[in-house]
């Protein structure tokens, strides 16, 4: 048995600022490693963050926002990622980080696995939900999930908790720690915001318990202040309210094993695990190959615009 600090995210990402993204991202890292975690775990898409958008019915806000979104993802071989990788490596940290991933002209949902010794796993979200595919391309079905010097970790993004299929095929692997990562969520006015906070709760608490693994459940803050956003043929009704979540740390009965930061706040939840040995894994699952990038620092930059070209 093993004791093993970690720490989740709870904050609001950069929106369509890679740069300044990649920045916060760092800073979070080295917050963590000073506070002695050997694991930081960030929400889903936290770079460079999550396209509300999608539910908006204008096709001028669809376009443009489709554009800068594409402009301010990350790719695995880019000084962003070296950078980060660096962070990791100097700091001797773990990081589990979700970022958009930009390939070509297709953006994808994916997650990272970042140790100590600057060695990478990736995997790309399979399928997308229905709106999600509006802006995401759907990839291969690879599962996330390494031995490290902290024990087994896997890592699975947002709506595929909600998965049979998907779930059951990560929990095969008997994950000691899983990273249940959110992208937070807003609501249009006249919804109930509290849904949202209960499901994305009680997903990662089955998880737990039906993994007997521990879950670092982070979760992004979505004030929707620093895009605010309205209907353009009646420009005093807004369209999205503020939403976001609670980050949580959960062990294997799927009690809680820190006090959550208060809703809309940001910062680092902190919890001390104990990690026993791994038992032994499925041989039939997928898994994507680690790979190392050279550590590097970005040098800060304004967002890319860009537009789309006329058909």
């Amino acid at each position: 048995m093993i004791r093993v600090r970690v720490a989740a995210v709870q904050a609001e990402p950069k929106w369509l600022n890679l740069s300044a993204g990649v920045e916060q991202t760092i800073g979070f890292i080295e917050a963590a490693a000073d506070g002695g975690a050997e694991l930081v775990a960030f929400p889903e898409t936290f770079l460079p963050g999550f396209p509300w958008w999608m539910w908006l019915n204008s096709v001028d806000w669809g376009e443009e926002f489709l554009a800068r979104y594409l402009a301010n993802s990350m790719t695995t071989d880019g000084a962003e990622l070296r950078a980060i990788v660096y962070a990791a490596r100097r700091k001797g940290v773990h990081v589990s980080l979700g970022f958009a991933e930009r390939s070509g002209r297709e953006v994808f949902m994916s997650q990272a696995l970042i140790d100590p010794e600057g060695s990478i796993v990736t995997a790309r979200k399979a399928e997308p939900t229905g709106l999600e595919r509006t802006v995401f391309s759907t990839a291969d079905g690879s599962m996330l999930v390494c031995d490290t010097q902290v024990g087994r970790i896997g890592v699975l993004g947002g709506a595929d908790h909600l998965r049979p299929v998907v779930r059951g095929r990560l929990q095969e692997e008997r994950e000691q720690i899983h990273v249940a990562a959110w992208s937070g969520f807003t609501v249009s006015y006249g919804e109930d915001k509290d849904s949202g906070l209960e499901l994305t709760t009680a997903a990662s608490v089955r998880y737990a318990m039906d993994s007997a693994a521990h879950v670092l459940a982070p979760v992004a803050v979505v004030p929707v202040s620093g895009w605010e956003v309205v209907d353009a043929r009646v420009p005093d009704r807004r369209l999205l309210r503020s939403g976001g979540g609670v980050s949580r740390i959960f062990g294997p009965s799927g009690l809680e094993l820190a006090t959550p930061l208060a809703e809309g706040a940001e910062g680092l939840l902190f919890a001390d695990l104990e990690v026993g040995l791994a038992r032994p894994a499925s041989s039939r699952i997928d898994r994507p190959a680690a790979f190392r990038v050279p550590s590097a620092r970005v040098p800060r930059r304004e967002p890319v615009r860009a537009t789309l070209s006329e058909a």
